[in-house]
């Protein structure tokens, strides 16, 4: 069977990877975004899959737009080229897994083109599925085999696995094992031929693209939720806290302590108990997001344009943090 991917993270390179240890799935043609300008300097850095794929050998193009028709030609010849004979030459089974671009007709119609989502639909459509099952407090989460059809992730699914969320995952930790249920999945999926069956029309959900908003750890809301979204876009993203100078802070690990043990609120005298306000404290040496409700104590930080670091050594270099 002649096999064309399409993808562009981390995630996806892992699932090429599986791919390509078959030789009966190996894809004829890998098509991946165009390179980027990346990090504090700027400079050019293709996408993983890219990286990957030339690690691998396989024939690699990185087109402005998978749309256009010498992009939809090259996948065309990709499934000529590996024919074994004039009979089996025509369209193909297109791979699409975390590609970040949107697939339209014609190019729709003429393949049958299969979709490796990392959620268990109709959960988390959308852009940044394990970064929302996370952040959503979810205990479990899963793959799924879609045809792509032209709604966002709802075309009809053949298999699908699921996969615990543990209390400490983060998406560095959660999104390994997904892409590798999803590669064997897909290697199943190519060589089973199982039905499709159309999602049901009841918990819809949308993953949407990450946002600066949805990064900042706002103390206005709980701290339990900010821990998940710590979690949830460690390490390829990134939280931040906004300190009292404008300074957002980045936030790589944290954690939920009780502000009693942690010294910063008063026992309870009568009905209220006289609480430190929401914002950020230093205190003996510990970084401390207090919020609504909750304390979170920021474990791992980044100052702008420095390097990650514990909370203390920020500390010690950085001089007193006032609140927000």
């Amino acid at each position: 069977m002649s096999t064309v991917f399409l993808g562009t993270s981390e995630f996806a390179a892992a699932v090429l990877e599986r791919l390509a240890r078959s030789d009966a799935d190996r894809p004829a043609l890998v098509l991946t975004r165009p390179d980027r300008p990346r990090g504090r300097g700027r400079r050019l850095a293709s996408p993983p899959v890219a990286q990957t794929a030339r690690a691998l050998g396989i024939p690699l193009e990185q087109p402005d737009s998978v749309n256009d028709p010498k992009a939809r030609a090259l996948i065309v010849a990709a499934g000529q080229e590996t024919a074994d004979d004039a009979a089996e030459r025509g369209p193909q089974t297109v791979i699409v897994c975390a590609f970040g671009a949107l697939i339209k007709e014609p190019l729709l119609s003429e393949h049958e083109i299969l979709n490796v989502h990392p959620s268990l639909l109709p959960r988390w459509r959308g852009a940044a599925p394990i970064e929302r099952a996370i952040m959503a407090g979810d205990v479990g989460t899963g793959v799924s085999i879609m045809r792509l059809t032209a709604g966002l992730d709802s075309g009809p699914v053949c298999l699908e696995a699921s996969e615990p969320i543990h209390a400490q995952d983060t998406f560095g930790s959660l999104a390994p094992r997904l892409s590798e249920i999803g590669g064997e999945l897909l290697v199943r999926a190519l060589h089973e031929h199982p039905p499709f069956i159309e999602q049901p029309e009841r918990g819809v959900t949308y993953a949407e693209k990450i946002s600066p908003e949805d990064r900042l750890l706002d103390p206005r809301r709980p701290a339990a939720e900010l821990e998940r979204v710590v979690r949830a876009l460690h390490p390829h993203i990134g939280a931040r806290v906004a300190l009292a100078d404008g300074t957002l802070l980045g936030v790589h690990r944290a954690k939920l302590i009780d502000a009693q043990a942690a010294g910063t609120a008063s026992p309870a005298t009568g009905a209220e108990a006289d609480v430190e306000p929401a914002g950020v404290l230093a205190r003996d040496g510990r970084l401390l997001l207090h919020c609504t409700p909750g304390v979170l104590e920021l474990i791992e930080v980044q100052p702008p344009g420095g390097r990650a670091m514990d909370a203390s050594a920020y500390l010690r270099g950085h001089g007193p943090v006032g609140r927000r």
